[in-house]
Formats: C-alpha cells, structure tokens, sequence
C-alpha cells in the first residue's frame, strides 16, 4: 500500500499530545495502522517530546500529594475513553485496528442506504464529532458540498477523486469551510471511507438539503 495523502503536522501534533477528540483520534490512528511513513513521524514527535520532558526543572508538589494520590486511588475509576491507540497488522479482508474494534469487520457492518450510497453510524462518546463510514458505488458522486466545520475522510478500500486529488487506501484527506467538493468513486469498486465531522456538511442541492436531516450528514 502506497500512501499518498498524509496526516497534516498540526493533526499530528495534537495525537501525540492527547489534545484530539475521540473521532478525530479515530481517523488519526486508522490512517497511522495503514501509513508507515506517519508512524515513524510519530515515533519523532513523541521522542522529541520525551527529550522536552527531560530537560524540564522538577517543580515542587504539594506538601499532601501522597495523600490525595492514595484518595484517589481509592475511588471508583472513571469511564476509560476508546482506545484509539494504532496497531499495526491487518489482514487484507480485515478493516485496520482501532476501527475494527468499533464496528467489526466489513462483513458485520450494517449499511444504510442514504441516496447516493450506504452508511453505517459509528457510536462516539467525546460530544464533538460524528463518525460514520460510507460506502460509495464505483464510479459514482457524492452530492457536491461544502463544509460547516473540519472534515476527516480516510480511504478504506477503493479510491475517489475530487477537484482536489486521487485519494486511495489509506489516504486521509482533511476539509474545511473553504472546501467545496464533489467525491466521485473510482470506476473499479465501490470506495469505502471513514468520515469525521464535526458540523454538518452544507450540500449545494436544494433536494439534498431538504432529506439531510434523516441521515444525520
């Protein structure tokens, strides 16, 4: 697999940090199980971070710090967030870990016919994003839009072209409200993507427009 289209440096630097929603973290690590090259940038930014740590001055804590770190070790543990943490071996019939862990394989996946293709709702607790995949007929479009807010789309299987580039398995492609676009699947399978958004999309056709609140797009 030859990726084309990578995770930008400041997404980049947000995972490493910690400071990304759980769907955005979702798209990240999916690409990273699926792009090399972006693991090991990762790999760079977390051990430049480490070396950072390193060099800071320790800083006194508070005089009763044992005391609070054993009161809170005696209390009930908090919902523990997904594990959006990359792994990195995937079988060919397989969708890439962590996506896998939210909605199995391809074969478990239940589509929703949504006009211009399927999509299936990914389940999502950070009350910021929606995820969904979609899954779009070979050689067909995706209604012309724009975007209300940030838009993450991973390619899963298949490819899409749009007035921006050739996006195939493992491209990531980030969109904002300066984007207007129309995806058009590859001719030769259907093209299945993962889609983070975090407003929705703003679709030029009036008929579109008018059904967009049954979908959730």
């Amino acid at each position: 697999m030859s990726v084309k289209h990578h995770i930008s440096e400041e997404l980049l630097l947000d995972y490493a940090s910690g400071n990304l929603a759980e769907g955005w973290s979702l798209a990240v690590a999916t690409h990273l199980a699926m792009c090399p090259p972006c693991r090991k940038r990762l790999d760079l930014v977390e051990a430049a971070a480490g070396v950072l740590v390193d060099a800071l001055e320790p800083v006194q804590g508070p005089a009763d710090a044992w005391d609070q770190l054993k009161s809170r070790l005696g209390e009930a543990p908090a919902p523990s967030r997904a594990d959006t943490r990359p792994r990195r071996s995937m079988a060919s019939s397989e969708l890439p870990e962590p996506l896998r862990s939210y909605v199995g394989n391809l074969a478990d996946i239940k589509w929703r016919n949504i006009g211009a293709g399927h999509q299936c709702m990914i389940k999502i607790d950070d009350g910021e994003t929606q995820a969904r995949l979609l899954k779009i007929p070979a050689g067909k479009p995706v209604p012309e839009h724009s975007h209300g807010g940030r838009e993450l789309t991973l390619v899963l299987k298949g490819s899409f072209h749009d007035e921006v580039d050739h996006f195939g398995p493992g491209d990531l492609e980030e969109a904002d409200g300066e984007l207007t676009h129309q995806p058009i699947a590859g001719t030769d399978e259907d093209c299945i993507c993962l889609a983070i958004t975090d407003a929705p999309l703003k679709f030029r056709s009036r008929l579109v427009r008018l059904v967009q609140p049954l979908f959730g797009i």
